[in-house]
């Protein structure tokens, strides 16, 4: 896949660009079959379960799932589970496209599922990625891939342009780390929040320091997202990844340098999470 100056331009204006057929059909098969056995697997679970690299959950269900409506929400690094999952991490369309942004050299950071099930009541409260993965400069970009079809109704990402480009908003609050904005800075942004939708098999590229959130699914229908996080060779991290991996800085375009390079920025140093995925830090927005 290759972008033209328009998308590349729209991307660095916008913080986020839609692409269709990011997806072959075959791929999106295999990751739709990966990702129903686990939530297959779910139904027989009543709290998170499985264990990634740090010891936390692999697996994190929503309040409410059980056996019989299962509502599996989060797989923390798939592709350390998944040879489907793996296989599109290190090679997709989308891919090529984050070369010709950030690259010519890029290396994969993190990965995970997010889904909401059909009536699923969690919401991604507003946020910026970056706020949780501080790197030496900010070329990093996470691929949404839709592997279901994602509508107006079943809770689809909602970007606010251009933010990219501006202030880097504290997810701290009265000392706690909440995982998202001031409900003060939702207020003066959500105006201009623009849903982005499309069929299964396509992506959403977007950068990193992109605010954003999503609300609830309120159709009979999931949504389902498998979010690949890769960030220019030159950017190397400045805290533990906080979706561990033992993929994390693999080169996946280009070639390793061995050279760093700096961006001058502030921000506080985000809480490392210690649950099954960032939904419990989340939570304390409301406590």
């Amino acid at each position: 896949m290759s972008l033209s100056q328009d998308q590349i331009d729209r991307f660095w204006a916008d913080g986020a660009l839609l692409v269709e057929d990011a997806l072959t059909p075959s791929q999106l098969a295999a990751l739709i079959a990966d990702f129903e056995a686990w939530k297959e697997e779910s139904r027989d679970h009543v709290e998170p379960y499985g264990e990634t690299m740090d010891g936390r959950p692999r697996f994190d269900l929503e309040p409410g799932h059980s056996a019989e409506r299962p509502a599996l929400r989060r797989v923390s690094s798939p592709v350390e589970i998944s040879d489907a999952y793996l296989d599109v991490m290190r090679d997709n369309a989308a891919l090529d496209a984050v070369a010709q942004l950030i690259g010519p050299n890029i290396e994969f950071n993190n990965s995970k599922i997010n889904s909401k099930q059909p009536g699923a009541a969690t919401e991604v409260k507003f946020h910026q990625d970056f706020l949780f993965q501080p790197h030496t400069n900010e070329d990093l970009i996470a691929v949404l891939f839709f592997i279901d079809e994602v509508t107006l109704e079943n809770g689809p990402l909602e970007v606010v342009p251009g933010t990219h480009r501006g202030e880097m908003f504290d997810h701290w609050h009265n000392g706690v780390f909440t995982g998202a904005v001031a409900p003060e800075v939702k207020v003066a942004h959500v105006d201009r929040a623009v849903p982005i939708t499309g069929p299964a098999g396509s992506a959403c590229l977007m950068h990193t320091r992109l605010l954003h959130g999503s609300t609830a699914n309120q159709s009979s229908v999931p949504r389902t997202l498998l979010i690949l996080e890769y960030r220019a060779e030159d950017s190397k991290a400045l805290q533990v990844n906080h979706i561990p991996s033992r993929y994390d800085g693999e080169v996946v375009r280009g070639e390793a340098t061995g050279r760093i390079r700096c961006s001058p920025y502030e921000m506080i140093i985000p809480e490392v999470p210690t649950g099954a995925s960032f939904f419990s830090q989340q939570a304390k927005a409301n406590a």
